[in-house]
C-alpha cells in the first residue's frame, strides 16, 4: 500500500477557497431563521424574518418589478440571439458582424447604461421598468449567442443537409433538427438572461423611471443603513430560486446527452 501523504497543497488550497466562498452564505442562511435581530445573538430558530420580508412592501414592488424585467428581457434575447446565433454559425462568416453581436457582452456596463439614457433620451421616451427590460434584453442577446454558437460548434451541420436532402424546407429543417439538437444551450442561456437581468444594478440605474426601482435597487439603498434580517430571509430564498434553476438545467443537459 501507498503510504498517505494526507492532504497537498492544492486541496488545502482548494477547501481554503471554497470555506471563502460559500461559508459567508451559509451564516447568511442560519441567520435568517434568526429570532434575534443582533446577527452575534442566536434567540431561537423563527420565520419572523420571512413573514416581514413578505409585508415589506417596498422589497416585494421591487421583487415584481425585476420579475417582470427578467422574464422579459429573457423572452426577448432568448429568440433573438438563438436566430442571431444559428445566422452567424451557418450563414455568416463575418468577423464584423461577430464583433457586433458580442459588444453588448465586453462593453462595460456603466458604458452600456449611459448609451441608452441617451438613447432614450434623444427619443424622448419616458424611462420606466419596461425601458429597463429592453436595456436587459440587449445586453443578454450577446450571452445566448455565446452559449448557443458553442452548442452549434459541437453539432453535425451534416444532419440538417440530410434532413433538406429529404424534402425539408429550410425552416422545417431549423425547426425539427437544429432546434431539438441546441435545446439544452437555448434554455441555459434563457436561465443565464433571466440571472443577469435579476442581479444587474448598473445598467437599470441608468434606465429607470424616478418612481421605478429593481431589486438590487431597493437592497443597495436599504443596506446602505444596515443589513436588515429581511435581507438575509430575502437572499435566502434567491439562493434556494438559483440551486433549483441549477439543477433543472443539469438535468436538461443529462436527458439531453443521453438522447443524443
Amino acid at each position: 500500500m501507498r503510504p498517505s501523504r494526507g492532504l497537498g497543497p492544492w486541496w488545502l488550497a482548494l477547501i481554503f477557497v471554497g470555506a471563502f466562498l460559500y461559508l459567508p452564505i451559509v451564516v447568511l442562511i442560519v441567520m435568517s431563521f434568526n429570532e434575534s435581530k443582533s446577527p452575534l445573538n442566536w434567540g431561537g430558530f423563527s420565520f419572523r424574518w420571512y413573514v416581514d420580508l413578505f409585508g415589506n412592501v417596498d422589497l416585494m414592488s421591487a421583487a415584481l418589478t425585476s420579475l417582470y424585467v427578467g422574464v422579459g428581457a429573457m423572452l426577448i434575447a432568448t429568440p433573438l440571439g438563438t436566430l442571431l446565433a444559428i445566422g452567424l454559425t451557418r450563414y455568416s462568416r463575418s468577423r464584423l458582424m461577430e464583433g457586433v453581436a458580442m459588444a453588448p457582452a465586453l462593453a462595460p456596463d456603466l458604458l452600456l447604461g449611459i448609451g441608452l439614457l441617451s438613447i432614450y433620451s434623444v427619443l424622448d421616451i419616458n424611462r420606466s421598468a419596461t425601458t429597463i427590460l429592453f436595456a436587459h434584453a440587449a445586453f443578454g442577446i450577446a450571452f445566448v449567442v455565446a452559449i448557443v454558437r458553442a452548442r452549434l460548434a459541437g453539432s453535425d451541420p451534416a444532419l440538417e443537409e440530410a434532413a433538406r436532402d429529404l424534402g425539408a424546407t429550410e425552416f422545417g429543417a431549423l425547426w425539427r433538427v437544429t432546434l431539438p439538437l441546441i435545446a439544452p444551450a437555448v434554455v441555459a442561456g434563457a436561465l443565464l438572461v433571466f440571472t443577469l437581468s435579476l442581479d444587474e444594478y448598473v445598467i437599470a440605474y441608468f434606465t429607470a423611471g424616478p418612481t421605478t426601482a429593481t431589486l438590487p435597487m431597493a437592497i443597495y439603498s436599504q443596506i446602505r443603513f444596515g443589513v436588515s434580517p429581511e435581507l438575509n430571509a430575502l437572499a435566502t430564498i434567491l439562493v434556494l430560486v438559483s440551486v433549483i434553476a441549477v439543477v433543472i438545467t443539469a438535468r436538461i443537459f443529462r436527458r439531453s446527452e443521453t438522447r443524443t
